[in-house]
């Protein structure tokens, strides 16, 4: 069965045996709900949890699981992630889409042009921005806003992005 990423551990936090967590989710609120259930992933270990409590702070989500009380118990994991099981997966709208299934698709413009792979997903509020790794030797990354104006295809099956490059979303020069 495939787990999928939903956090990344950064990092303990106090010494009640709670982590701080960047979260790779649309859903956190879901996902970091008092009794939900996941993984934790670090250093060849996979660990059923159970969230006890989960806050914001400052970008990041300070989660308690029910199985860990102290720093101890806990640091082990650091750099590690937090995982769910496919089934526990929810169907999405159409044309939404989760991380997993945009990472490492291939992004090409509509006059056919190769940029690049989609290695990474910044949530930034309004809406995500892909980070593509362009395929050009010493071409920094190029960052994609998921909206409509930019982004006119995703084929899951053909593995592939098809957008319109606007006047300035790529740098050329770098």
């Amino acid at each position: 069965m495939s787990n999928y990423r939903i956090a990344r551990i950064v990092n303990t936090y106090g010494i009640r045996g709670e982590l701080k967590l960047l979260s790779d989710t649309d859903f956190p609120e879901k996902r970091f709900a008092k009794g939900e259930t996941a993984f934790i992933e670090a250093h060849a270990e996979m660990i059923p949890v159970t969230i006890e409590h989960a806050r914001q702070h400052k970008g990041a989500y300070i989660v308690k699981f029910a199985e860990f009380d102290n720093i101890n118990d806990v640091e082990r994991f650091k750099e590690g992630h937090l995982s769910i099981s496919a089934d526990q997966q929810e169907e999405l709208a159409e044309d939404s889409f989760y991380y997993h299934e945009i990472i490492g698709l291939d992004v090409i413009t509509e006059t056919g042009r190769d940029l690049g792979t989609i290695k990474d997903i910044l949530a930034l509020g309004s809406n995500d921005v892909w980070v593509v790794k362009r395929r050009e030797p010493g071409k920094r990354d190029a960052l994609i806003p998921y909206i409509d104006d930019v982004v006119k295809k995703v084929d899951l099956e053909q593995n592939v992005v098809e957008i319109e490059l606007m006047e300035g979303l790529i740098d050329d020069e770098d």
